[in-house]
């Protein structure tokens, strides 16, 4: 991988455009629900995104083989695309970006305050 890219992100556009590709070859269905998974993992991410990929990469390696051996994306992911990505992601309650930034924000106030309280 080159530093340019690397910096740029070119590389991750490269890998999400190979995913795409990928998908396209999908079911309907499945491609449906590639696009929820892609959309409820987005909270997970780092700054960057790189954390998703392999994340990604396996996701939608196991939409492939389920679509390959005729199953159907409920039988895969359930009725919550939404918990199922929280479990691929780390679990419930696995923080995301948001959660970490707002701790990071508490903590800076809370120290702020403890300097002007005294």
């Amino acid at each position: 991988m080159k530093f340019w890219e690397t910096v740029t992100g070119g590389d991750l556009t490269k890998e999400y455009k190979a995913f795409d590709a990928r998908a396209a070859a999908l079911p309907a269905e499945y491609r449906t629900a590639w696009d929820a998974i892609k959309i409820q993992l987005s909270p997970y991410s780092d700054f960057s995104g790189r954390n998703l990929m392999p994340i990604l990469d396996g996701a939608l390696g196991l939409l492939e083989e389920a679509a390959e051996d005729g199953q159907s994306v409920r039988e895969v992911v359930g009725d919550d695309i939404k918990g199922f990505c929280a479990a691929i992601a780390g679990g419930e309650g696995a923080k995301g970006y948001r959660d970490t930034w707002r701790q990071q924000l508490n903590d800076n106030v809370a120290k702020k305050l403890g300097r002007l309280g005294g």
